[in-house]
């Protein structure tokens, strides 16, 4: 039911209960009825006051049946108010909540928009550093395909330099060896002719005559191979009486070697018969152990073992020199030639020869001696001592001179 109905049914109640009111109060107050032992006209009123109290109880009774909102008005209006002012509390905090959430909302917003930028800058980032990474991928293969002819220079270089860092290292060896061996052969060289002014001079005090066999000098070498050990014997038999012969043509030429001058101590023919049983190829030299005078007639003598291996290959390199270009005397260059042979002999020697002495081609030494002092003026020679053959422990030793020329390199061809 709407309101203004409302109204004008409790108008219209009004007016009924009203004029029913005024009409018992005045048949009350006609009929001078009496209740509660009141006077009728208190009695009127009483009945007016009820009939005014029915009329209002009737007209809210009415209202309240009638109308829902009415009754929760009355009745729960405190609890609706309070409610009201909770829901707008409530609703201040919700929308305080809410701006928070819609400032962090914008917020986020704002942070998605800046990250979804920062994506995009760093797919680009990753794109451009893809497309760098291919590009250094294919310079990187260029380069390796590029480095690869130039490591293999590099190593070919390499190789090269250790060769040469090896051949100059050898050089300077080998120029430090002759060196030493060119001192070593003037020390020998100076002592000799010491010694040989001493054996001059003092010549008589040794022995009156001529000395035939030096001390030390060999009488017999032989290179010995047993093939069993039973055989040692007859070898140093044949040895000694090799040796016997010699120092016997030595000593009594033109004489038959009749009788036996050769004296060698039994202790030291057993330890040599020992030795040559063992496996292996031996050199044995039967050495006199005294000078020996022309005439004399015994001969006091030591045996001397050695292994056999080879001391000298061929063509292997001596010794070296160089002539200055100042150096075009003769007699210089003679004297540089046998400086070098005797460097040559000093290192076949300690390389463990038995030989005494070398040889070589006086001819083409004297030759080659000549060539050097004609050279052209300003013109420094290197030379060379080169063994012509191989050779062990008891075999001589031939050699040869080389002038190395350095040649000068053949020039390309023009385009």
């Amino acid at each position: 039911m709407s309101g203004w109905l409302l109204i004008l049914a409790l108008l219209v109640l009004g007016g009924v209960l009203s004029t029913l009111g005024d009409r018992l109060g005045s048949r009350v107050g006609k009929a001078r009825l009496s209740l509660f032992n009141l006077r009728p006209r208190n009695t009127a009123v009483v009945i007016t006051v009820l009939t005014g109290s029915l009329i209002s109880a009737v007209s809210l009774g009415l209202m309240l049946l009638v109308s829902e909102r009415l009754r929760v008005g009355l009745f729960q209006l405190d609890q609706i108010q309070e409610r009201l002012q909770q829901s707008r509390i409530a609703l201040q905090r919700n929308q305080a909540e809410l701006g928070r959430t819609r400032g962090e909302l914008e917020r986020s917003r704002l942070d998605l928009t800046t990250a979804e930028r920062r994506r995009d800058q760093a797919l680009a980032s990753q794109r451009r550093a893809r497309d760098q990474l291919l590009e250094a991928e294919r310079q990187v293969e260029t380069l390796r395909r590029e480095l690869q002819p130039l490591q293999a220079q590099r190593r070919r270089l390499e190789a090269e330099r250790d060769r040469l860092t090896k051949e100059v290292k050898g050089r300077d060896a080998e120029i430090r060896r002759t060196e030493n061996e060119l001192a070593s052969v003037r020390r020998r060289i100076s002592a000799g002719e010491k010694e040989l002014e001493d054996l001059e001079k003092n010549v008589i005090a040794l022995r009156r005559g001529d000395v035939v066999i030096a001390s030390g000098q060999p009488l017999a070498t032989a290179k010995v191979q047993l093939q069993r050990p039973g055989q040692a014997r007859q070898v140093i038999d044949a040895l000694l009486q090799e040796a016997n012969r010699a120092a016997f043509q030595q000593l009594l030429p033109g004489e038959p070697p009749s009788r036996q001058i050769l004296l060698v101590p039994r202790s030291d023919i057993t330890r040599l018969e020992s030795l040559l049983g063992s496996p292996g190829t031996w050199v044995v030299s039967i050495r006199s152990a005294a000078n020996v005078l022309r005439g004399e007639a015994q001969v006091l003598a030591f045996p001397d073992l050695r292994p056999n291996r080879q001391v000298v290959e061929q063509g292997e390199v001596l010794a070296r020199t160089a002539l200055e270009p100042d150096v075009r005397d003769p007699a210089a260059v003679r004297s540089r030639l046998n400086l070098l042979l005797a460097a040559a002999y000093a290192k076949v020697q300690r390389q463990g020869t038995l030989a005494n002495g070398l040889q070589f081609d006086a001819a083409s030494l004297t030759a080659l001696a000549r060539e050097l002092g004609d050279r052209p003026a300003g013109v420094s020679a290197n030379l060379e001592a080169v063994a012509t053959q191989a050779a062990d422990t008891p075999d001589p030793i031939g050699v040869e001179l080389r002038w190395v020329r350095n040649e000068p390199a053949p020039r390309a061809p023009r385009p």
